[in-house]
């Protein structure tokens, strides 16, 4: 089964922790020029970027002299709402039916209409598989951010992330242990890797402005989509806070929680069920969390993700507006009340979500004493980003000097 490639390290982990179940799982390929080619050939061009290399990538394997339909699966979870999203599987089916596969290959779709409870007869194992690798893939790559900008021999730090990433993959991957035990050992991995992290030399006194990453999940976790956007802000200076996979899950599951109250089950079976589910969520993401508290001191992720969304709805109310674009503006504001020192929000062009954002960011910017927030658009052309970049730097570097809340500065050794 084939996982696309919404990021290295959660393509990689989620891959292991289907295989944990006895599913042979990979992330699809890299991401090339061959990968938008396929994409284009189906679509007329008002489709999104991630739909256009998802669907290439997927196609990289069908093309494979190798392939074989009737041992091939791929999953493409989907959603409600406004995001074209909840379409790619439509559209793929469609490609198989073209090209006589629709009886051979599988396509796997979860829905966060149920919180993506639809994994079949390995539910609850994988469920719990696979949050524990959304939660390490989240905290890999926080603490990768927050330390390869301020490292003194550059590569060091993509090399630690290469390593641990190996690792996690193999302890999420093992078959037949108890969850405890998988959570344990993750645990001490964990360890491991944030102990080689600190080890690393450092700048000392290094005020590099901290940008926060917001906007659509694929493309600002996709280097490729993006340009290679994150490392362009750190080779201009800055230092970037990605928004984590996570605020995704906790966003359907509070959706889960809501559409039950809406639909008169505030008190049933299912409500107890859904609060049981957070309940253990949350628990084993702070157990993941804990060896980093010191790290994380000034970074922390909202505790709720009604915290997000109840910044946002002086400006989009959750009742009126869904998915991405209401966390993106609440993370936003989140994230100036955290100290950072501006917001880009990556989003693909024509995307609802981005084009929604970008009317209420300046009411925003206004509110928050002017905090910059800019929306940088892909849509799978080559552009030079060098001076966007290089500007929005310099307009995060003149709010540090005089914002009202500051951030923790890095600490040596940590």
């Amino acid at each position: 089964m084939y996982i696309p490639r919404m990021s290295l390290s959660g393509a990689k982990l989620m891959a292991a922790a289907y295989r944990s179940v006895g599913i042979f799982a990979e992330a699809s390929p890299l991401s090339d020029s061959r990968t938008l080619e396929l994409g284009g050939k189906y679509l007329n061009g008002d489709e999104c970027l991630p739909e256009r290399i998802t669907l290439g990538n997927f196609l990289k394997v069908i093309e494979d002299p190798s392939f074989d339909p009737d041992k091939t699966a791929f999953l493409l979870p989907t959603s409600g709402g406004p995001c074209r999203f909840g379409q790619y599987q439509v559209l793929f089916k469609k490609i198989l039916k073209e090209k006589k596969y629709e009886d051979r290959v599988l396509i796997v779709s979860p829905t966060s209409t149920d919180g993506y409870e639809g994994f079949g007869d390995s539910a609850g194992a994988l469920m719990r598989t696979s949050w524990l690798a959304v939660v390490c893939s989240d905290i890999l790559r926080k603490i990768h951010l927050k330390t390869r900008p301020y490292e003194i021999e550059k590569g060091g730090a993509n090399e630690i992330f290469q390593k641990g990433l190996e690792e996690l993959s193999a302890i999420l991957a093992l078959p037949g242990i108890t969850h405890k035990a998988r959570k344990s050992q993750l645990h001490q991995m964990l360890i491991t890797i944030r102990d080689r992290y600190r080890k690393i030399k450092k700048q000392p006194d290094a005020n590099k402005p901290l940008i926060g990453i917001v906007g659509e999940i694929y493309c600002r976790l996709n280097e490729f989509s993006n340009e290679y956007l994150v490392n362009k802000i750190e080779e201009f200076g800055g230092e970037v806070w990605m928004t984590d996979v996570a605020e995704w899950v906790w966003y359907t599951t509070d959706e889960q929680v809501q559409r039950l109250i809406r639909t008169g089950k505030r008190f049933s079976k299912e409500m107890l069920a859904a609060q049981i589910k957070i309940a253990i969520l949350k628990k084993d993401e702070s157990f993941l969390l804990e060896p980093f508290k010191a790290d994380f001191c000034g970074y922390e992720e909202p505790h709720r993700v009604r915290d997000v969304l109840n910044y946002s709805h002086p400006f989009l109310p959750q009742s009126g507006a869904l998915g991405e674009m209401v966390l993106n503006v609440g993370k936003s504001i989140y994230l100036y009340h955290k100290g950072a020192d501006g917001v880009i929000d990556i989003s693909p062009f024509t995307c609802m979500n981005g084009v929604v954002c970008e009317t209420v960011y300046p009411q925003v910017s206004q509110k928050y004493d002017h905090f910059p927030i800019r929306i940088f658009y892909f849509d799978g052309s080559q552009v030079d980003l060098d001076r966007d970049v290089e500007i929005f730097l310099e307009l995060a570097r003149n709010y540090q000097r005089k914002k009202k809340r500051a951030r923790p500065a890095p600490v040596s050794g940590q």
